[in-house]
């Protein structure tokens, strides 16, 4: 390159960055102002045009142009620059052909509105500048119609229209010479990343559509696994447009079909890949000019400033123009989890309604996401609810549809797994259907992690075996290899592994000492959730599961462990995701000031999500002493209220604490006695059953009481049970610190003993005293 084609490159880039900059300078301005100083301008330059004498009634529709055409070139470049051609091209001919043609003639208006139809096919010839082309063929039509003129008017202007034709014939050949060297340069890329070992880049729309029937369409949407209630609702969607083309076609007055849907379901669901098949039908039925698909996210839309969101957006309408835009998770356009609007999501939202509103002719819209988040997205705008009406939902897939999708993703790979395998990969399918993990992990994406996973492991053990593998050992995942990957990504899991059976979660609280009231209604709990899971599991009618629950009793009675046991139990049925459980107190709920309580409530519940959230001393939310009411505790309670009625599929809440105090505090609000309406009672301990503790205790640590110690540890449990000192004592903490001070006794005994020159046996390492346990409680009491 010539270094003055150099420079006039660079020059020219140069240009186009300083107009963009204007551009973005000009969009961060807010609409209204624009407008105020639009009118600013114009008052202003019609002031100065009276000051100098100008006249008023030429300079006033001469400024709006100006201006006009200002509002036009921000917003659309090109257009803009094709209409100045125009304007350019009237203003020439009215003076010229006014000369030359009888005035008011037929042919001296087509001269001047010639630049009008040619303009528009300048803009429909694509890869080619339109304004170019537009300039292209007006100026040798101009010169032949002028140059014709005095043979004949009519003459002159076919000549000058065959012309123009010739120009923009010209321009669309040359248009489809560079659009093929595009695509070339593209297969080019393609072939070099394959070359190099680098994925494929996604199908450029600048390619030539492919060749697509509707069957092709509707048959590709139909090998996918699953979706059964999806494909149904898609052949619907394209009898629908079938019958609407029949019906034009019979002369009858047919409705637009749905042209921008919402896709709702958990991840891994297929939404991108029913979005692809989605676009092939419109595209085979003449809906679409292409049928591709661009995907975006949040920061694909959102600009930095305000301004260059609606800029951005626009930009990516204009990629997807033709075809289809998916965008995904399309709730984080409206992320106001600091509590303030969110301005820039607001804006793409706007800006993206128009578009759906302004481009419904060219272009399909999904939005996609989590069925809860969508909801509120969708309703926090009036126009999202109205444009976006049609809702398709995606379930999760079953294990044996899973399995099938791992056969396929094996497939692709060159990879397969004999029967036995199968069957061990559907019982771990099966496991996380039981746990309602499936939507979690990911559906489809784990069977493509399992796959990944799982081949690694057989190439790790095939290599290390030694010796030369045969071409089966190296594409034959076995079990060993997908039980190891399955293990590995659940481990990732947080509670995964911990996840009980229902037998071993009902073993440990049986294991506890006393609390026999408590065990029994356990037990009944138990017992309906798992009746309810069976009739659910048949069809058959199944009431509203208990989800929440009031654990009233003083305290040391074992609330905290028995949440725990009844988290392994809903677990174990399937009806939470994991074991955990998340323990809080009202300083985990309430912020310092209003606004703060809910963003932390919503933080704690969310991080109790698919397990247990356990309030201790729950009526603290709602503290009375507070001139004019505790604000920040109501708060709390009115955003866990929501939670657990939204969230009651993926959570268990427990509120705890003395019986007189949750009975006041549950009556401070309708919400809370009508969801958390099944209480557990838990009594204090009995003397018999406090021994029992600290014996348990004891075994755990590899101790042991002797009998008298026994003996003594029966009468101090009696006598503060009898004196109704036990509650306040903390019930099962006073027998975990009467034991902890009792072996800490017998170790000051013992090493005094040996510092004397004495020695111990392992008995003597290992047991406790009635000495110890006297001396513990003369500490305790503080005696």
């Amino acid at each position: 390159m010539r270094e003055s084609d150099r420079a006039q490159a660079a020059g020219r880039a140069a240009a186009r960055d300083l107009f963009e900059k204007v551009r973005l300078r000009y969009f961060q301005i807010p609409p209204a102002v624009r407008r105020v100083l639009y009118v600013v301008v114009l008052v202003v330059t019609m002031g100065v045009g009276a000051a100098l004498g100008w006249d008023l009634l030429k300079t006033f529709p001469l400024v709006l142009l100006l201006l006009a055409f200002v509002a036009l070139t921000m917003r659309y470049p090109r257009a803009a620059a094709t209409a100045l051609v125009v304007a350019g091209w009237m203003a020439l001919a009215v003076q010229v052909f006014g000369r030359l043609f009888p005035e008011g003639a037929l042919t001296l208006h087509m001269m001047v509105f010639l630049g009008l139809p040619v303009a528009g096919a300048a803009h429909l010839i694509r890869w080619v500048t339109p304004w170019v082309s537009t300039l292209l063929a007006l100026v040798p039509a101009g010169v032949l119609a002028a140059a014709l003129s005095p043979v004949s008017d009519a003459v002159a202007v076919w000549v000058a229209f065959a012309a123009a034709v010739a120009v923009l014939g010209y321009r669309f050949m040359l248009a489809r010479k560079v659009r093929a060297a595009s695509v070339a340069a593209a297969e080019q890329q393609v072939r070099v990343r394959v070359r190099e070992g680098r994925p494929e880049v996604p199908h450029d729309k600048s390619g030539a559509p492919p060749q697509i029937s509707v069957e092709e369409a509707l048959a590709e949407l139909e090998s996918m696994i699953g979706l059964a209630p999806v494909k149904e609702q898609v052949r619907s969607i394209a009898a629908s447009i079938e019958a609407s083309r029949l019906r034009a076609e019979a002369g009858y007055t047919a409705e637009r079909p749905t042209r921008h849907f919402v896709f709702v379901g958990p991840p891994g669901t297929g939404k991108t890949s029913v979005a692809r098949a989605l676009a092939k039908i419109f595209y085979a039925f003449g809906l679409l000019e292409t049928p591709y698909v661009v995907e975006a996210q949040r920061a694909d839309l959102v600009g930095e400033f305000l301004g260059a969101t609606a800029i951005k957006t626009n930009e990516l309408v204009d990629r997807a123009l033709g075809g289809v835009l998916f965008i995904d998770e399309a709730y984080g356009l409206i992320n106001s989890a600091d509590g303030q609007p969110d301005r820039f999501g607001a804006e793409a939202v706007q800006t993206l309604l128009k578009r759906a509103e302004d481009d419904r002719e060219r272009l399909i819209i999904i939005l996609a996401g989590y069925e809860q988040e969508m909801g509120s997205f969708l309703t926090s705008n009036p126009g999202l609810a109205s444009r976006f009406a049609t809702r398709v939902r995606f379930p999760g897939y079953s294990p044996a549809e899973l399995v099938e999708v791992t056969e396929l993703l094996q497939r692709r790979r060159g990879d397969q797994m004999d029967d036995a395998t199968k069957r061990v990969l559907l019982g771990l399918y099966d496991d996380v259907h039981r746990r309602g993990l499936v939507d979690e992990l990911g559906n489809a994406r784990f069977a493509r992690s399992l796959v990944e996973a799982a081949a690694q492991a057989r190439d790790v053990r095939v290599v290390g075996a030694g010796g030369t593998p045969t071409t089966q050992d190296l594409v034959t995942t076995t079990t060993p290899d997908v039980t190891k990957a399955f293990e590995e990504l659940t481990a990732r899991f947080r509670g995964y592994v911990a996840t009980p059976t229902l037998e071993e979660a009902l073993a440990d609280l049986d294991r506890m000492a006393g609390l026999a009231p408590v065990k029994r209604q356990v037990h009944a709990i138990a017992a309906q959730l798992q009746v309810a899971r069976m009739r659910q599991e048949r069809g058959l009618p199944t009431p509203q599961q208990m989800r929440h629950f009031v654990f009233v009793g003083p305290p040391g009675t074992g609330k905290t462990t028995v949440a725990r046991v009844l988290g392994r139990v809903f677990a174990a049925l399937g009806l939470l995701a994991r074991p955990d459980v998340v323990e809080a107190h009202r300083a985990d709920l309430v912020g310092q000031h209003l606004g703060a309580t809910a963003i932390k409530t919503n933080e704690l519940v969310d991080r109790a999500l698919g397990g247990v959230l356990f309030i201790d001393e729950a009526y603290s939310l709602v503290n009375p002493g507070y001139q004019g009411g505790d604000a920040f505790g109501a708060e709390a309670v009115q955003t866990l209220l929501k939670r657990a009625e939204d969230d009651r599929d993926r959570l268990v809440v427990v509120l705890a604490g003395y019986e007189r105090e949750m009975d006041v505090f549950l009556s401070t609000n309708p919400g809370l006695a009508s969801r958390f309406n099944q209480r557990v009672a838990f009594p204090s301990y009995s003397p018999r059953e406090l021994s029992q503790i600290a014996v348990l205790l004891a075994e755990k640590s590899g101790d042991n009481f002797d009998d008298e110690a026994l003996q003594r540890l029966d009468e101090v449990f009696t006598w503060v049970c009898e004196d109704r000192l036990i509650d306040g004592l903390g019930n099962g903490r006073f027998a975990r610190s009467l034991f902890e001070r009792a072996a800490m006794r017998r170790d000051v005994r013992l090493a005094a003993h040996a510092s004397r020159g004495g020695s111990a046996s392992a008995a003597d390492l290992t047991t406790i005293t009635s000495e110890d346990v006297r001396t513990a409680v003369d500490e305790l009491s503080g005696r």
